[in-house]
């Protein structure tokens, strides 16, 4: 057996052929010839089968034709070969539409030079219909044709091809040829050119695909620019990729998913392509069926995550809801995950906040051992970190896939979340979102929970120095006050399983929670689309456009809120970086002062009541962090995590969970020194614990329940000053 490969050129049909030898008896013997091809169809049946019509089908025609003619001209001017059967019978159409030459039956050398040469130059010229034949070929006069310049012959026969192109019928005669209202008018010239009478007079193929204006067209212009479009400059490709989404629109749809889509997928696994590719290529893959899409764009975006691009890695993530239903469990917990995790930790807020918001729509994938062991612990420490969009979206998103987490997580996890942490954080649309999250998820929690944490920490918030929180948590003791007054009337009326979870999934406003968190992702970095944030002071409004995270509740039908992580807040006491130089470097951190302490789990928070220190040993740490400077007025911050515990005055039954003054937005304030409450207190259990990171020695006020130390018990004079001064 003997096997050889055929294939020159891109536009030329490649084949593999095989011959094999049987002997019979030793005298006789059959030769088998096998011939294998990539899938084709003939062009006529293709044409029928896509049904083009108008602008369309005449830039598929040249694109086509363009094929043909670049394989024409490979076989006269390079290889100096005729083909001599070229006409719609001798062209076929690959799966991704190209159009490809194949016919090769009567395929010579052009032998032209050579003067002992006499007889044909076509040995199987016969082969050929009549009506395709110049007059030349036709009387056999092979001197004529010797004279002629290698294309001639191939040069009628595109001429040919040109007609039953656009005619759409078989030719009959070679008469018919004349009949040129079918082709068009850019066409015309160069297609009488081509069926010269004069041999030596036909227009090179070469020629053709130079100078005709035919072939000017978007179709044509695109899917050259992309074959090679690896000879480009970034500039280039950066140009021409941002605008193909709106190009391909323009396209004929079959040769965009096709043709550019397989082209397009190449470019971004190999790495070729810049990251607005993708914007494209996820556009051109939605109009494919489900199952098309499974199999031509989904193994190309798992393998993207991989990507080090950073440019890469935010498109993805920005593109997500289009894909991430798609993609099955199994694929995002072992392949996807893995490498979007890393951006939980990236040094750019934007990545950090692109990839907390991807989880909305991949943790329902995730497993549990991949939730509780990995994505909560990334959630952790983004609910202290230094931008207050990424805090509460952080929130947001835990109230959004609580109903993923198995019970124990939800027990561990959410009323710490929401509490300990979002109520009591110094950006006000954070405590909002933990307010909301808190009525979304009211169903999780059991009536002990209800009265003991999380009302507590709620009614707080009734006092809140934003309007909108006020609102909110109004709305939310309603709710949960509602949930009690079920309870009760089930108990009262004898109902045992009444002391399971009897909450309400949510209230009327919280119905668009997910939403908000979903238009927050979509509409990320469109300034004029965010909404402004309302001040949290009467006198100090924002010079920013963040979210004030409030319209879930209060409106369900108005536009959401969104919270972008570049806000510059003025005057506002949130944490912030360092380095930061928006204007809250010189505001005291009000979540912790050190996030590098935090740990990874909720459950690991401390609880909201501390264990009472004995009298002897308050008094000497009191004595001991006693500043000798002046003291001042008493006062105390505004939230619940920076507030002190007051020494209890008899006279006020109320003063250890009296609601504080005003934080000033420009310096911290003072507070009143620890103490320890009196145990006939009933509103002890629910004052707000000391802060759990270091604190800083606090200046003694004159107040009520304030004793200087005795110099005996060891107090040092300190010339401290606050941070925050």
């Amino acid at each position: 057996m003997v096997s050889s490969a055929f294939a020159l050129h891109p536009n030329i049909l490649s084949f593999l052929y095989s011959t094999e030898v049987e002997t019979f008896d030793g005298s006789t013997s059959r030769i088998t010839l096998y011939m294998v091809t990539e899938p084709v169809m003939p062009l006529s049946d293709k044409i029928k089968e896509l049904g083009l019509e108008g602008t369309q089908r005449d830039e598929y025609y040249a694109w086509g034709l363009h094929q043909i003619a670049k394989a024409v001209s490979f076989l006269n001017n390079d290889c100096k070969l005729v083909h001599g059967n070229v006409s719609l019978a001798s062209v076929v159409v690959t799966p991704t539409l190209d159009w490809k030459l194949h016919a090769f039956d009567v395929l010579s050398e052009f032998d032209g030079n050579s003067e002992s040469a006499t007889g044909p130059m076509l040995q199987y010229e016969w082969l050929v219909g009549l009506q395709y034949k110049p007059m030349e070929l036709a009387k056999s006069d092979w001197v004529a044709i010797r004279k002629s310049p290698p294309w001639a012959i191939d040069s009628w026969g595109l001429g040919c091809f040109i007609y039953e192109l656009f005619s759409g019928t078989k030719l009959g005669k070679t008469e018919e040829l004349r009949n040129t209202g079918s082709i068009p008018k850019s066409l015309l010239q160069d297609y009488q050119r081509l069926l010269s009478s004069m041999p030596s007079r036909r227009m090179n193929t070469s020629k053709l695909l130079e100078n005709s204006e035919y072939f000017q067209n978007k179709l044509v212009d695109t899917i050259h620019f992309m074959e090679i479009f690896t000879l480009k400059d970034s500039v280039e490709k950066d140009t021409f990729f941002r605008k193909l989404p709106n190009l391909a629109e323009q396209l004929p749809r079959q040769i965009v998913l096709k043709k550019l889509l397989p082209l397009l997928a190449s470019a971004l696994e190999f790495g070729s392509a810049a990251a607005p590719a993708l914007t494209a290529f996820l556009k051109m893959g939605s109009w494919l069926p489900a199952e098309e899409f499974n199999v031509k764009v989904l193994p190309t975006i798992v393998k993207l995550f991989a990507s080090n691009d950073r440019a890469v890695r935010v498109s993805l993530l920005q593109h997500i809801d289009q894909f991430g239903e798609s993609l099955s469990a199994q694929v995002v917990d072992e392949q996807v995950y893995p490498h979007i995790a890393t951006g939980f930790s990236d040094t750019s807020a934007f990545l950090r906040e692109l990839t907390l918001k991807s989880m909305l729509v991949l943790a329902p994938k995730l497993s549990q051992r991949t939730i509780s062991g990995s994505l909560l612990k990334y959630l952790s420490k983004l609910q202290v970190d230094e931008e207050p969009a990424i805090r509460t979206n952080t929130t947001i998103l835990l109230g959004n896939i609580a109903s993923y987490l198995n019970e124990g997580t939800r027990k561990r996890v959410l009323i710490n979340a929401f509490t300990v942490r979002a109520l009591r954080d110094t950006f006000s649309p954070a405590r909002g979102a933990g307010i909301m999250a808190l009525c979304a998820t009211s169903s999780y929690y059991d009536i002990n929970e209800i009265a003991t944490r999380i009302l507590p920490n709620v009614v707080v918030l009734t006092i809140d120095a934003d309007s909108d929180v006020r609102s909110k948590a109004f709305k939310a003791v309603d709710q949960f006050l509602q949930i009690l007054k079920q309870y009760y009337e089930k108990t009262t009326a004898g109902d045992t399983s009444a002391a399971g979870t009897v909450g309400i999934s949510s209230i009327p406003g919280n119905a668009s929670l997910l939403g908000w968190a979903m238009s927050s992702l979509t509409l990320k970095g469109k300034p004029s689309e965010q909404a402004s944030l309302p001040p949290i002071n009467s006198g100090a409004p924002l010079s920013s456009t963040a979210s004030n995270a409030s319209s879930a509740m209060d409106a369900p039908s108005t536009a959401p809120a969104r919270v972008n992580s570049s806000t510059d807040l003025a005057d506002q006491p949130v944490p912030v970086s360092p380095t930061s130089t928006d204007g809250w470097g010189e505001i005291e951190n009000g979540i912790h002062e050190e996030i590098d302490s935090e740990k990874d789990g909720w459950d690991d928070i401390e609880p909201l009541e501390e264990p009472k220190a004995s009298q002897a040993l308050a008094n000497i740490q009191a004595a001991q962090k006693q500043p000798v400077s002046q003291p001042k007025p008493e006062a105390a911050t505004l939230r619940p995590k920076n507030t002190v515990k007051a020494t209890k005055d008899d006279d006020d039954l109320w003063g250890s969970i009296a609601a504080p003054a005003p934080r000033s937005t420009s310096k911290p304030l003072n507070v009143k020194a620890a103490s320890t409450l009196d145990d006939d207190d009933p509103w002890a259990a629910i004052a707000a614990p000391p802060p759990t990171t270091r604190a800083r020695p606090l200046a003694a006020g004159r107040g009520r329940g304030a004793k200087l130390a005795a110099p005996k018990l060891g107090a040092q004079r300190i010339n401290r000053t606050s941070s925050g001064m």
